[in-house]
This record gives structure tokens, sequence and C-alpha cells, in this order.
């Protein structure tokens, strides 16, 4: 079950406002926390807030502090982007919005408004925003002065663009549809949309549409004469009074906003007249232009009358007037109720509130973005922090890396080395790294250096080990915190940023040894390509995994990927799909996945399978019969350590994909090796995965 919705539209004013008050209404029926989110709110004058953020609010009465509903205004999203600041901008929201989603039920989510400049990258970040968050969209379309084919046209264009960036679509809403074209487009997008998609048809509501006189006021900064009391007054009509009052009067409709200069008495007259007499419509106001007011014997006039209707003025001549109020669009504000009510009322009749219901209960978000996972992995490992040892502690990346860290209040750390060392290389690098918030261990020195010499020698005086050899290797870094790990005084280590795999890795097979029922020590990364995050494995450790083996990777690489909220859909690579190919490597691949399906039938897997097969939909339904992988896999086993780590590497290199690893799978305690051209990243990524595999190993995680 999803716990949010992204209402989304393509270009502006197409009435998400109106399906924001519908959903929010809706699910209040259900439940009492009900969240509401706007990443980018449109640029605000100094000291006003987002109308209709403030409606949402103040209607139901969410008591949600108004700065917890969104992340920046529309400005400040197009500077970040200008000053390439996007990974940080989408770290915000994301953060913004987990806020709300851990203290709600359900969140509604309302994508940007489309007013103002940068038009063309604005639904680029609404569809990024949503992927990240990992919420479905509800998209509306915009009917109004539309023909049906173009009605059509965008809608299926949204659809589009929306799934080719992976945001999964639960529903389309083509709204200020004419009412004449509304069976048209129902039958026409049904025949073209998935039939599982629900789609809605809104007819235009001149109700809904039309301005208040309040909000004519408002945009045009107009001073208020006469009827303040009235503004809630809808105007559907405007018409200028520039004509001779009998030919005027002939153009009085309901609910029209007359527009003339301050001077034209006749038409002031003639206009507060007609909306006394039963023979000519309501009037919904009077607009002065030029800056000029009536005379008094007309302000005496007015004054007098029982009856008035609401009268404004401008400083603006009468054309450029006329012009800015045709361009005004309503905006459902937090002091028109009844408005509010209309759009509920409109969301109730139109939507098919129950399929809605069912999209929300059944929908599953399907992978993960780069940046959900980073956020989901901080927050993982800073719920229940973990020690973790870093025996390189004399590298200026490790020293940086800790810095970030420990600012970040992410994990506790021990660095091995010479403390006056560390302490001199923080100052050469000018790191503020409060030296008593972490522990420097020598390992020659150390108070347990003994203590871990005794247990060395009795766990491996069975393989040769005598006590002078074992006082050597504890002042080998590597081992002397692979020790820690073992005794209980880390929860977890990471090396490699100087030392080998095999130096780092060592330690940890002779004495931490194997989990039960594992034979393998084996590796993956977490890929984070731009759109998902895929597990890739076995990419540092076993050269030519025999067919048990390649079994064990796979299995282990499933529990891994199942660990850090990723849904394992395992592709076993080959250069051949299916039953096609024939070969020793292949076969070797045929019969692995034929084991994995023996040990773990809950596992989703398909192999032998090629890597286009296994992540095109359309070349895996060609080249596989396997819906639940071909063309959706999340972990990929290769077939050999040439072919995985060449392949990481050049994933990593020619399309500036994050490789986050390689992590260590099957040791009973986590330790985990760098590659020795690691980055400060790197290596801040690792420690927090190791932290996180010490929680599942303390069985504090899933």
């Amino acid at each position: 079950m999803t716990k949010t919705i992204f209402i989304a539209s393509a270009e502006p004013y197409a009435g998400k406002s109106v399906i924001a008050l519908g959903l929010v209404n809706m699910l209040l029926a259900k439940t009492k926390k009900i969240g509401f989110f706007k990443p980018i709110i449109s640029q605000q004058s100094p000291g006003t807030r987002d109308k209709h953020i403030e409606a949402i609010l103040n209607h139901f009465s969410l008591p949600i502090a108004y700065e917890d509903t969104y992340a920046f205004s529309r400005h400040e999203v197009l500077q970040q982007s200008e000053s390439e600041n996007w990974r940080e901008m989408i770290n915000t929201i994301i953060g913004k919005f987990k806020k709300l989603e851990e203290a709600y039920d359900f969140t509604v989510i309302e994508g940007s408004d489309f007013l103002g400049e940068g038009v063309a990258f604005e639904f680029e970040t609404n569809a990024a925003i949503a992927k990240n968050l990992g919420a479905p969209v509800l998209t509306i379309i915009n009917g109004e002065n539309k023909s049906t084919e173009q009605i059509i046209n965008s809608a299926l264009n949204v659809l589009r663009n929306f799934e080719s960036r992976e945001v999964q679509v639960l529903g389309i809403i083509a709204n200020r549809v004419k009412p004449e074209q509304v069976d048209d487009v129902h039958e026409l997008l049904r025949m073209q949309l998935p039939e599982d998609m629900m789609l809605t048809v809104i007819p235009w509501d001149k109700n809904l549409q039309s301005p208040t006189m309040k909000e004519i006021a408002d945009a045009l900064d107009a001073k208020v004469l006469f009827g303040e009391n009235l503004l809630s007054s809808q105007v559907d009509h405007f018409v200028t009074g520039a004509m001779m009052l009998p030919n005027f009067l002939n153009h009085i409709k309901e609910n029209v906003l007359i527009i003339t200069p301050g001077d034209r008495g006749d038409i002031i007259i003639g206009a507060l007249q007609a909306n006394l007499s039963a023979n000519y419509p309501k009037v919904a106001g009077i607009l002065l232009t030029a800056g000029t007011e009536p005379e008094e014997p007309i302000v005496r006039l007015i004054e007098g009358l029982q009856t008035i209707v609401p009268v404004i003025s401008v400083q603006k001549g009468t054309f450029e007037t006329t012009t800015r109020v045709g361009a005004i669009h309503s905006r459902i504000s937090a002091d028109n109720k009844k408005k509010i009510t209309l759009a509920i009322d409109i969301f109730e009749k139109y939507v098919d509130m129950k399929v809605l219901d069912d999209k929300i209960i059944t929908f599953r978000s399907e992978g993960i973005t780069p940046h959900m996972f980073q956020y989901q992995l901080m927050k993982w490992a800073k719920s229940e922090k973990k020690h973790i040892v870093l025996p390189e502690g004399n590298d200026d990346r490790i020293l940086k890396a800790a810095a970030r860290l420990i600012s970040q209040n992410i994990v506790n750390l021990t660095l091995l080395g010479n403390p006056v060392e560390i302490a001199a290389s923080l100052k050469r690098l000018g790191l503020n790294l409060d030296l008593n918030a972490i522990k420097i261990v020598d390992p020659a020195t150390s108070e347990n250096y003994d203590s871990y010499v005794e247990t060395l020698y009795a766990l491996r005086k069975y393989k040769n080990v005598n006590e002078e050899m074992a006082r050597d290797l504890m002042t080998d870094v590597s081992y002397f915190g692979t020790m820690m790990v073992y005794k209980g005084h880390a929860d977890g280590m990471v090396s490699g940023a100087v030392h080998t795999t095999q130096h780092t890795i060592r330690p940890a097979l002779q004495f931490i040894k194997t989990k039960p029922g594992v034979s393998l020590v084996s590796s993956v990364f977490f890929m984070c390509l731009p759109e998902r995050v895929s597990v890739f494995g076995d990419c540092a450790v076993n050269p030519n995994p025999t067919a048990e083996e390649l079994a064990e990777i796979a299995i282990s690489s499933a529990e891994s990927s199942k660990l850090f909220g990723i849904e394992p859909r395992i592709a076993m690579l080959s250069y051949s799909s299916g039953s096609s190919g024939e070969g020793e490597d292949v076969e070797r691949v045929r019969e692995a996945t034929a084991l994995v399906r023996q040990k773990r039938p809950d596992i989703k897997i398909d192999g032998p399978i090629q890597y286009d097969a296994a992540v095109d939909p359309m070349v895996g339904s060609q080249k596989s019969s396997n819906p639940d992988v071909s063309g959706r896999a999340s972990v990929f086993i290769f077939p050999d350590l040439n072919t995985g780590n060449n392949t990481y590497k050049a994933l990593q290199r020619e399309t500036g994909a994050l490789a986050i690893g390689p992590m260590l799978q099957g040791l009973n305690k986590p330790i985990n090796d760098l590659s020795r051209g690691c980055t400060v990243e790197d290596i801040f990524n690792t420690v927090i995965i190791t932290a996180i595999q010490s929680q599942e190993n303390a069985g504090h995680r899933h």
C-alpha cells in the first residue's frame, strides 16, 4: 500500500487544487492523520503565503506548520539548477517529505504550478521529485480551449513522458473539458490507455473557474471604493463600458464585471439601475479605470442605495486593465469556502473514488532511486548508531570521511594508527574533527593488545600459529581491527584504501568465518544509476565460481538486496539467453539458476539471460518468458570476476554512476573492503552500509 500520491500537471491552471482538495477530503474519511506537501511553491511576495497550501491547511484544520509543507520556491529551484546543486536540492526535498511521511498515515504531494520562467525545466523537476519520493502520480490534463484531439495527445504525451522516466502513473484526469467533448474524450482515451489505469474526465464549470471580485481586486492592486463586504461576488464575464448607455445595457450578462473610466457617470448609474432591475441580470461589480473616481453626486447616489455592487478603482487605463482582467485565473483561497465546497463536490461527482481507493491499496513502488537509497541508508544507520573501526587512520581520505561521518552523527568510530600523526594530519587537512568524539588506537600500545594476542593464538594454534607469530600479526592493523570486531569491541570494520583485498579479508576468513549454511564469502556493489539502484555481484572476490558457488552468490545477493530495501529480481547473466546457447560457461549459469530455484523457490530468478534482456522490457519480452525478471531485474549475478569487475567499472566511468561497495556478504560479522582507488564518498558510503549490516547482525533489522 502506498502512503502518498503525487498530483502533477504539465501546464499551468490544470486544476490540481480541485484534485488535491477532493483527495484530502476523501482520505480524511479513512484516517485523521493526513499530510500535505508541495515541494516547490511559486514565488511569494514578502510576508505572503502560498494560497493553495493555506486553503488546504485551514479548511481541513491540518496540524502542519506552513514551513513544513514546502521545500523551495520556484526561483530557488532555478538557481539550484544553474549552480548544479541538484543533488542537494533533491536531498532537502526528500528530508522534508520524510519528516511528514513519518508523522502521517498518508501524504498528498502537489507538483509545481508552471507559472513563470523555466517551464521546460519544470516537468523534468516534478518527474524527478516523484521518482525520488517513490510516489505514484495522478496527472492532470488541462482541457480548456483545446480540441478533443489536442486533449488526447496531451494526455498520451504526458503519460509517455512519465513512464519513460520510470514514474508510475495511477491515473489520468482530463479537467476543464467542454461538456460537449466529455464523452468523446473519455471514449478515445479509454481505448488507448492501459486497462488498469484510472481515467476521469471533468467538464468545465464556470462556478469554479470564474474569479471573484476579491481575486480581481488583489490581482490589480485595486482600491475598494464601495461594497467591501460583497467582494466574494463571482465574475463570469466582463464588458467595457465605452459605448453609449443603451448599447451598453444590451451587453450585460449574469455576473458581469463592468470596466469603465471613473468619469463615465452614465455607465455607472446604468449599471447600478440594471442590477436593481428585474429585467436585467445580476452585476458582479464595477471596475473604474484611469485613476478617476465618480463625482460627488454619483458617490451620494451610490451611498444611498440599499442594494449596491462592489466598486473598485485602478490607476491603469481601460485597455490595459481589460487585458489584465482577461488574464486572471481563479485560485481557490482559504476564505472562499463556497469554491472549496464546490471543488470537493466536483471531485466526488466525477472521480471514481472506489477505483482510486483500490489503486492506493494495491500500489507497490517499483525500484528505488539513488537519492532515496542514500537517504534511506543514512536514516537506517542513524536509527541505531554502531561502532565501526577504520584500520587505515593515517590515510587522508579516511580522515576526511571520518570527519563527515562524525559531523553528521551517523556512527561511532575508532581509527587505528599513531595518535600524534593522525592529529597532525587533521591539522594539515584543516579538518574540524573533534578528537574527543572518536577513539584513536595504536595497536602496539593498546591496552587490549595482549588480550588480542592470546585470543588469536587460541584460535589459530591448530593452524601452526605460535605466540610470537600471534604477537607480530596483532601489530598489523587489519588483524587488530578484525579482532576488535570478533571480540565485540567494534561492530564492523572497513579497510582496503591502502591494503589489498586479500590483506583485508584474510583475518576475517581465519577467525570471524562464514555464517551458518554459507560456505563462500562474496561481494556486491550497489550501482546507483540515474533512475534506479541495482545490485551487482560478485565483482570483487571470486574469480571463477562454480555453478554451486554462483548459486550461493545469488542467494546471498538476494538477502543483501532485501536488507537494503531493494526487491530482489535476479538475472543470472551470460552471453546467451534462455535455452538458445550452448557451451560450458552457459551450462554453468543454467545449472546455478536451477540450484537457486531448488534451494530457494521464493526467489524471483531468470537465467541464463543477457544484460539487455534483463534491463530492457522490449528486448526481455523477445528473449525471456519470465515476466518477473526480464526487463525488470534488480540483482545481476556475473558469471566470473573478469566480467563483473570490468562491467561495474565501465558503467561507473562511462555513465558517472555511483558504485557503493564492494560489500562483503556471508561473514558472521561485517568486514568490508575498499578499493585502493576509493574516494572519500566511497569510504563514507561503505561505512554506512557496514553499520547497517551490523544492525542486522544484532538482529535489529529485517
